[in-house]
């Protein structure tokens, strides 16, 4: 795969990832955020499943060897960043917008080259606990990327990734759902069409896509075209979510937006100019 067609399955990815902000908002409505991380990624793990048992039988038909505990070990690691970002995006959403939140979490991609960053607000009002708690999210979506450029590589197994990080995240957010919310098969239901849209497509396809793009792309330009999913939820939130953003608001999104096209794209371009510089 060439690296334009893998950037443009992670724009893809952003772009399915955007509208998922809709339904994770949604599905609030009717059942608790854990629960919904939980049964999000069960429909995702079992979306994923046939996929990845092909794979495997694809690399041992190819003289491939088996993953190792290691590597299983290390994609549970990427599981548990996964369930850090989503968790702490979905409790995120009960106190702050799609918008807001489709562009605090859009800050690993300052992260993802630097892990530690003066973090910007997009909002008006001043920063709620959801604006916060999203922001730590994005503390959490950094580390899966890096972890996934680190430990995947070109020789990887995406679809194995996919499942173990799917299933990691999902009992993880069970445990808790379990807990801590009340399981209501009636709200459950309710929420149904939100929970199949973040399984099959915003976890299930674009997870995925994020994983084999990730195989072909560096990190940073990963980050960059993942951070679509900014403009995108905030888009899909005016048009599906019914949302409003004052003209404040409007320069805080660009300007993280600008931070995070600065961040990545200001080392490329300073490394290239390197490159073709003159021998002295």
């Amino acid at each position: 795969m060439s690296r334009l067609s893998a950037n443009l399955l992670l724009l893809l990815a952003g772009a399915v990832w955007g509208m998922g902000f809709v339904a994770q908002a949604e599905a609030m409505e009717s059942i608790g955020p854990f629960l919904f991380v939980a049964l999000r990624f069960v429909v995702a793990a079992l979306v994923v499943l046939p996929f990845a048992w092909r794979e495997a039988r694809t690399a041992r038909a190819r003289g491939g060897r088996r993953l190792t505990r290691a590597e299983f070990g290390r994609f549970g690691l990427i599981g548990l960043a996964l369930f850090g970002g989503m968790a702490t995006q979905q409790v995120g959403l009960l106190t702050t917008s799609i918008t807001n939140s489709g562009f605090l979490a859009g800050l690993y991609v300052v992260l993802t080259p630097l892990l530690g960053i003066a973090l910007l607000s997009g909002g008006a009002g001043g920063l709620s606990t959801g604006d916060l708690l999203t922001m730590a999210s994005a503390v959490f979506w950094a580390l899966q990327v890096v972890l996934i450029a680190r430990f995947v590589g070109r020789g990887g197994r995406p679809l194995a990734l996919s499942l173990v990080q799917f299933v990691v995240t999902a009992v993880c957010a069970g445990a808790i759902a379990l807990l801590r919310e009340p399981i209501v098969l009636a709200s459950v239901r309710e929420a149904a069409p939100s929970i199949l849209y973040a399984g099959v497509f915003a976890s299930g396809l674009a997870f995925t896509l994020q994983a084999i793009g990730q195989r072909y792309t560096s990190a940073p330009q990963a980050a960059i075209f993942l951070s679509s999913e900014a403009p995108f939820a905030a888009l899909f939130g005016r048009l599906f979510g019914g949302e409003r953003i004052a003209a404040i608001g409007f320069v805080g999104c660009g300007l993280i937006l600008l931070a995070m096209l600065i961040v990545e794209l200001v080392p490329l371009l300073l490394a290239r100019r390197r490159s073709r510089r003159p021998p002295v």
